[in-house]
């Protein structure tokens, strides 16, 4: 079980009792929302898309109030934002939809970006997974438990004055 994963991979952290598994389902931005008690902006969710080369996929975890910019995606990744199948997405990350996450991926061609979208909020909360779970994090903490984490990007919109 992929929570199971999350919740070894955060033992090396200190961080395993801190995944919190629900008995309603958190598999959306809103129910996670709900679920958890926040704002829906900041339910941290992670977004799976191809790559640039075959066999290789690009995870961009965002804040939940955002969309991804097709022309900024394409700047920053060379390539356009084609979103993985469910089926690619389990392959490719060993998560199901609705609790695909940056932790215990299981593909190394698999990288890891956080978008800036997410820096508005001192703590937030991405799927642990399973599409019900969640654990609360800081940016930081985000940035380090993430497997093969690369960078900070913008390529999202919708959630300021300037996109």
């Amino acid at each position: 079980m992929s929570i199971e994963k999350v919740r070894k991979h955060m033992e090396q952290f200190g961080r395993e009792n801190d995944v919190m598994e629900f008995d309603e389902s958190s598999a959306t931005v809103e129910l996670a929302a709900e679920t958890v008690g926040i704002i829906p902006a900041r339910v941290a969710k992670t977004l799976s898309f191809r790559g640039k080369e075959d066999g290789e996929a690009i995870i961009v975890v965002a804040a939940g109030d955002t969309k991804i910019d097709n022309k900024k995606f394409r700047h920053e990744f060379s390539c356009k934002a084609r979103m993985l199948s469910a089926e690619e997405a389990v392959e490719f990350t060993g998560h199901m939809v609705g609790g695909v996450c940056p932790f215990a991926l299981e593909n190394e061609n698999v990288k890891v970006y956080l978008d800036e979208s997410l820096k508005r909020f001192d703590t937030v909360f991405p799927a642990a997974g399973s599409g019900n779970s969640a654990i609360e994090l800081t940016n930081d903490e985000l940035e380090k438990y993430s497997s093969n984490f690369v960078k900070w990007v913008d390529v999202c919109k919708g959630w300021n004055e300037e996109n």
